[in-house]
């Protein structure tokens, strides 16, 4: 299928649905209280694709909501401490003083309540978080969008997932425009921003706002089979997402499987970096991802703008502020650039192998090299 007729067709709920069944997608159904054992149960779902329109020359954001757990009245999914002893994570420890920056276009007038619901629920310590406009205000924020809302509360909750202790910076674009996209990514680097998170994706960027020494660029490689921007840019970590579930995987206790057919050749033609040369690349010409991944199927998290509640998330839009999470955890961001520690050998170590058509792979474009076994990979 070609790029274009590719984003054409997954702009549509329904359409969502089929991609992720045709690359073999499956989903685990799993309903239990906070801080409770949650098992997996792998079925067929069609998620809801929560924004709306053109990828061409725009942005749009990448959330995908599980319909069967739309407007719970109570959480349903992984927890923040299920996704901690998942990878494990030192999160209760580690990540003081490390900023961690999400970018999204328009506003979330909640999310503020939200992420304070979210963390309460789970008992997360209160939030070091702060909601900026792309110039840098707290104040005069764009108009709000409900869709882009939904990705907003689950950025802002996921990186708090695995760095609770992390300071988290928002800073809302004027539109899913790249111009205010761009506009936005520059301020929060001249914010501080450690880790800048993005869970979005499209064409026409301009690379130039995704190179900054010293700021590790973390971005959702989107939904379906092919790599776009920013997650295509060389200096940025591609995140694509896994099926996690509980037992299994030796002395680990849970294992986990590629979602779907997210990452690839690039779809932009971006240029192959000199350390992709090897056999996990010869068939393609161009800059290859996944990277890395994470969970991005049956997590929890709150929204109350959208008017769901509780509800279940899915996608690389989950995994992608789950990562950045766990780089602030490391604290080594400054020293880090794009996706290539985990083209490293010596990094390969620390990452849990991810099953892909019914064998645990050294690599595969869904899982990149796998997901955190601690930190040391980050």
């Amino acid at each position: 299928m070609k790029s274009q007729e590719l984003i054409s067709f997954a702009l549509s709920a329904s359409a969502a649905g089929v991609l992720l069944a045709a690359c073999g997608g499956v989903s685990p159904s799993m309903i239990a209280a906070p801080g409770h054992t949650q098992s997996a149960v792998l079925q067929w779902r069609t998620p809801i694709h929560v924004c709306n329109g053109s990828r061409f020359g725009r942005v749009q954001c990448d959330a995908l909501i599980e319909s069967s757990g739309v407007h719970a009245d109570a959480p349903s999914g992984w927890s923040p401490a299920d996704l901690q002893s998942a990878y494990d994570l030192p999160s209760s420890t580690r990540g003081n003083g490390q900023i961690v920056a999400i970018v999204d276009a328009y506003d979330n007038p909640k999310v503020a309540s939200d992420l304070s619901k979210y963390r309460s629920t789970f008992n997360l310590p209160k939030a070091k978080f702060r909601k900026y406009n792309q110039e840098g205000q707290t104040g005069s924020y764009p108009q709000g969008d409900k869709g882009w809302g939904v990705e907003i509360d689950n950025d802002v909750e996921m990186v708090s997932a695995t760095c609770p202790k992390c300071t988290i910076y928002l800073i809302e674009a004027n539109s899913d425009s790249w111009s205010d996209i761009e506009t936005a990514q520059a301020e929060a680097v001249t914010l501080g921003a450690h880790i800048v998170s993005n869970s979005f994706s499209g064409t026409g960027a301009d690379e130039s706002y995704w190179n900054t020494r010293g700021v590790e660029y973390v971005a959702s490689s989107g939904n379906g089979y092919g790599l776009y921007e920013p997650a295509t840019f060389v200096h940025v970590v591609a995140v694509g997402d896994t099926v996690l579930t509980k037992g299994g995987g030796g002395s680990r206790g849970w294992s986990e499987e590629a979602l779907s057919e997210s990452g690839g050749c690039s779809s932009t033609g971006e240029q192959k970096p000199p350390w992709q040369h090897d056999r996990y690349t010869k068939s393609c010409a161009y800059r290859v991802g996944n990277d890395a991944s994470a969970v991005g199927e049956g997590v929890a998290m709150y929204d109350s703008y959208g008017s769901y509640g509780w509800l279940t998330i899915s996608g690389t839009n989950v995994s992608a502020p789950l990562l950045s999470g766990v780089f602030g955890l490391a604290g080594n961001a400054t020293k880090q650039d794009g996706g290539r520690t985990f083209w490293e050998t010596s990094h390969h170590q620390y990452l849990y192998e991810v099953e892909y058509k019914g064998k645990e792979r050294r690599f595969s474009y869904p899982a990149g090299w796998g997901t955190p076994d601690g930190i040391k990979a980050f």
